[in-house]
């Protein structure tokens, strides 16, 4: 059993960045620059955000944190967006998500430039997605891919199983695993809440990607020996042992499917680490268009 190290994979294409950002500089060009907008004062988007700033400055990119009240209005909103896509100086910028309910999250997603569309929201850029044009991919799916290439996994002619159809993993993953090429050539089933008997459906599956957000959900008896085990899952579960009040979980009984699989991502550490770390590359990709 391998585990497919996201901390590892994540640093290392950090480096990689960084020295692309450094090549830069020394020929006098402008570097990246990210802008992040978040409404409200959620904690758990704070944090991510905060990381995503900090994980700038080590690549050597300018970041811009944009924080507006939880009352912002979506026509207030809607003019922050419309700066940022005639600001040349940013090369690309997120809308941190979950949006506050008076705030259409789907009309401010159509507002965003696709050009500096670095999550890889947009209907242009998952049309493209699908059409197997080149396009920003969606930051957790393009970690997936490259956790896959870098450790040099087999997917061509493999069943691959999603379990999630949500329009930032599931879906996109889906397609992606589906495509001509490698990472993909794979036959794929999405699954999702309503599919009957999915323990039959997984058990027949080499590779399983699960963004469900059901602790624990994917059980030994549910998957066969030497499959690929990718847990997207994050899940905050109450443990008074733990100095924080909770552990961070996944999707996957880790301990107990581990012992079945050929590969498998620990949570944390695995997909997590990933998601950043693509979301740079995006910016660093948005950065050599604007030059063409």
């Amino acid at each position: 059993m391998t585990i497919l190290d996201g901390k590892k994979v994540s640093n290392d294409i950090k480096n990689e960045i960084a020295a692309e950002v450094q090549k830069m500089k020394d020929n006098g060009e402008k570097v990246p620059h990210l802008a992040a907008v978040i409404v409200g004062e959620d904690g758990a988007s704070l944090t991510y955000v905060g990381s995503k700033v900090r994980s700038c400055e080590r690549v050597g990119f300018e970041s811009t944190m944009i924080c507006l009240p939880h009352t912002t209005s979506e026509e207030e909103l809607l003019r922050k967006i419309k700066e940022l896509n005639e600001n040349d100086d940013i090369d690309g910028f997120i809308i941190q998500l979950p949006l506050p309910p008076q705030i259409d999250t789907q009309k401010v997603l159509m507002a965003v430039d696709p050009s500096k569309d670095v999550d890889g929201f947009h209907p242009e850029n998952f049309g493209k997605l699908a059409l197997d044009m080149s396009t920003f991919i969606p930051a957790t799916p393009f970690g997936i891919l490259e956790l896959l290439a870098r450790y040099k996994v087999e997917t061509k002619g493999k069943h691959t199983v999603v379990i999630g159809r949500s329009h930032i993993v599931g879906r996109p993953m889906s397609i992606l695993m589906s495509r001509k090429g490698w990472p993909g050539d794979s036959t794929v089933t999405l699954t999702h809440s309503n599919t009957k008997d999915i323990a039959q459906i997984t058990s027949q599956a080499d590779i399983i990607i699960s963004a469900l957000g059901v602790p624990n959900f994917l059980t030994a008896e549910m998957v066969k020996d030497d499959v690929v085990i990718i847990d997207v899952g994050i899940t905050r579960v109450p443990d008074d042992s733990s100095p924080k009040g909770y552990v961070i979980t996944g999707d996957v009984d880790f301990e107990n499917v581990s012992k079945k699989a050929s590969f498998i991502t620990p949570v944390p550490g695995g997909v997590g680490p990933m998601t950043i770390a693509m979301l740079l590359k995006n910016t660093l990709l948005a950065r050599v268009q604007r030059k063409i």
